[in-house]
């Protein structure tokens, strides 16, 4: 049986600092999570398109994933600084103290692997379409979620079938894995470390390929425009979201590989780097939408249109480069309207006269 080996401390000068820190981090993102799901559910009802409601869907299981890491490590961390609570007397079974590590791998694990599923369904919704829009339904995409959550739970849940260990950290108010030579303990944090890098390697890999695929399409013949900004829109955010989770994240599981015995105040200012990762995403959903961007900046248009309106330069370096990257393996996927088919191109000299403030005119 774990026991506690870290010693109570009396009160220190920097506890109120830390309660403050951690009591303002924790409300502002709890609050930001509350935000962006309010702002979630009324997109969700004002969608039709199946792309951007399986979406949302994913969305939504990552802000209720961050809510809840940040309620649970959060009331754990605060109660410690605000009490001085004596772990040894209070919970000699280190009970709370496995509960607090599995939490921590739990909701860190668990917005890395929807990042990377959600990734993985834009890029088939993207690159396929039809096999996208055949398969994938509401019930099926609330699974995926539910298939995520179990996954990060059964690692989490290691250490109680004695694979790994979890151990209580400086400056004694979180506990985390416990990371010594030990095989199992090494393995663990191996373990965790290698399922959270591939993740965001997936992420950025086909994050990277669905832009370029976009770019081509923008490049391209002209239709299906209110779709492709809906995807636009979707693209945005979920970049915004992996590099929110390579900067926060990379640093403690890049270190948890390369370093054995790695405890201490680098770790816990790892782990705090990486709880910003809970705090910042919600932002992504609040503020990066076409609605919100369009009261900033009405005339700033993303759409196929700003594309047109790029010097010839810039518009075929992106063509050609686009080009290059995927062929023309999506020209295959996009229908072509036969009734259309005949019809010639608008001459460049006369083009059409879109709103310069295309973007957000849709509901």
């Amino acid at each position: 049986m774990m026991r506690y080996n870290i010693k109570h401390t009396t009160q220190e000068p920097s506890d109120v600092k830390n309660v403050s820190y951690s009591a303002t981090a924790t409300t502002f993102g709890l609050i930001s999570n509350l935000i962006a799901f309010i702002v979630l559910i009324k997109s969700f009802r004002q969608t039709n398109n199946n792309s951007p409601s399986f979406f949302l869907i994913f969305l939504g299981g990552l802000v209720v994933t961050d809510f809840m890491g940040l309620l649970v490590s959060g009331s754990f961390v605060i109660s410690f600084h605000a009490t001085r609570i004596d772990w040894t007397e209070l919970d000699p079974t280190c009970h709370f103290c496995n509960f607090m590590g599995m939490s921590l791998v739990f909701y860190g694990l668990s917005p890395l692997l929807l990042g990377a599923t959600m990734a993985t369904q834009r890029y088939i919704g993207i690159n396929h379409p039809f096999a996208s829009s055949s398969r994938m339904t509401k019930r099926g995409t609330i699974s995926m979620v539910l298939m995520v959550w179990f996954i990060a739970g059964s690692i989490s849940l290691l250490p109680q079938a004695g694979f790994g260990s979890y151990h209580i950290q400086t400056p004694g108010s979180w506990c985390f894995l416990n990371m010594t030579p030990k095989t199992s303990d090494w393995s663990f944090a191996l373990l965790f470390s290698l399922v959270g890098l591939i993740s965001i390697a997936t992420s950025i890999l086909l994050n990277t390929v669905s832009v370029v695929t976009l770019l081509k399409v923008y490049c391209g013949a002209q239709r299906r425009q209110r779709s492709r900004d809906h995807e636009a829109e979707m693209m945005l955010q979920l970049i915004l979201i992996m590099t929110i989770s390579t900067v926060c994240w990379c640093p403690l599981l890049v270190r948890s590989i390369a370093s054995t015995g790695f405890e201490g105040d680098k770790l816990h200012c790892l782990i705090k780097l990486a709880a910003w990762n809970q705090i910042l995403d919600p932002w992504v959903y609040i503020l990066f939408r076409r609605s919100v961007l369009k009261r900033v900046n009405p005339c700033a248009v993303w759409s196929q249109t700003s594309i047109i309106s790029l010097p010839s330069s810039i518009r075929d370096n992106v063509h050609r480069f686009a080009r290059t990257s995927l062929g023309s393996n999506l020209r295959a996927d996009v229908p072509e309207d036969p009734e259309k088919s005949n019809v010639m191109p608008p001459s460049p000299t006369t083009p059409s006269s879109p709103s310069p403030c295309l973007i957000g005119s849709e509901s």
